[in-house]
């Protein structure tokens, strides 16, 4: 997440051509890579058969 927020900083406009990279499609970036982590994490804890009895 820190490396899109450094591209979105970096990548501007230079030589009168409009900016690629703006600061809400960074943003939109991070929501989806957040989105997928979760996801990948309920994935992988919902694979996990660790039984514990307490004892």
């Amino acid at each position: 997440m820190i490396a899109v927020l450094i591209a979105s900083a970096l990548v501007g406009t230079e030589d009168g051509h409009r900016d690629y990279f703006r600061a809400d499609q960074a943003w939109l970036y991070i929501v989806i890579l957040t989105v997928g982590y979760m996801i990948s994490r309920g994935l992988a804890k919902s694979g996990s058969h660790d039984h514990y009895d307490g004892s």
